[in-house]
């Protein structure tokens, strides 16, 4: 990824549509950015592996392979930042985009600012923009503490012990936010559900749980044996403070 002081964030476009591309490119350009204007999956793929981008802006319902698919391809072989656009009230796309790893969404027609500011905020999560000074200390005022790591909630980051950014998505680190501020507590997955913004009764298993096994892989020293998320058969799952005191 790029990290010299000069040198702007690029970011891959990934959009069939070239007028959506276009639009994109000048608004990226205006803001700081480097943009690669790609058509399709196959085009991303061409650029090699790794590809030399900072950040994957991808359309989910791209003609060929899918952005979906993509995604899920990009998230099965880098860990590359991903920020998706979707429909207007798709919701069934959001949940499925989210068991991909996608780090955040954005709804077609987007506020431009916002999508600027959503870039940036994954960007500083993964460490990747250029105008980060290194790895930053978290406030240990403000943050919330959890087996020697810290998630500051103005920031939006977790910091391993070493003071490393641990990279979240952003509906894991929602996920992660909602446990601390509800520990020890038996947490249903309709509640957990409904904290990511959705209430997709169906989906709440499989969403739920796909987001949970990647959460453990990042935070936990043992993921096949949590000593802080851990699962309450047939009720839920607890996020434990002090596992000492707690049955797994």
């Amino acid at each position: 990824m790029n990290a010299g002081p000069d040198i702007r964030p690029r970011i891959a476009v990934v959009d069939d549509d070239p007028d959506m591309r276009e639009t994109l490119a000048d608004l990226l350009k205006e803001n700081g950015f480097d943009p690669v204007l790609l058509s399709g999956s196959r085009e991303f793929h061409d650029m090699g592996d790794p590809p030399p981008v900072d950040l994957a802006l991808i359309d989910l319902k791209l003609s060929g392979e899918s952005g979906l698919a993509l995604a899920i391809n990009i998230r099965n072989r880098i860990d590359l930042p991903i920020v998706m656009l979707t429909g207007v009230g798709d919701v069934v796309d959001k949940i499925v985009g989210l068991e991909t790893g996608a780090d955040d969404y954005l709804m077609k027609p987007f506020n431009p600012r916002e999508l600027i500011a959503r870039l940036r905020a994954v960007l500083r999560r993964y460490n990747a923009s250029p105008c980060s000074a290194g790895r930053m200390a978290a406030d240990p005022n403000g943050g919330i503490t959890f087996g020697g790591n810290t998630l500051d909630p103005v920031r939006r980051e977790v910091y391993a012990p070493d003071g490393s950014v641990i990279p979240l998505t952003n509906a894991e680190f929602r996920l992660l936010e909602y446990f601390l501020r509800n520990p020890n507590r038996i947490i249903p997955r309709t509640e957990l559900l409904a904290a990511l913004g959705s209430d997709l009764s169906h989906y709440v298993d499989r969403t739920i749980d796909v987001l949970i096994l990647r959460l453990r892989r990042k935070i936990e020293v043992a993921p096949s044996k949590p000593v802080h998320l851990q699962t309450r058969r047939g009720q839920g799952y607890i996020f434990v403070t002090d596992p000492q005191g707690h049955d797994s």
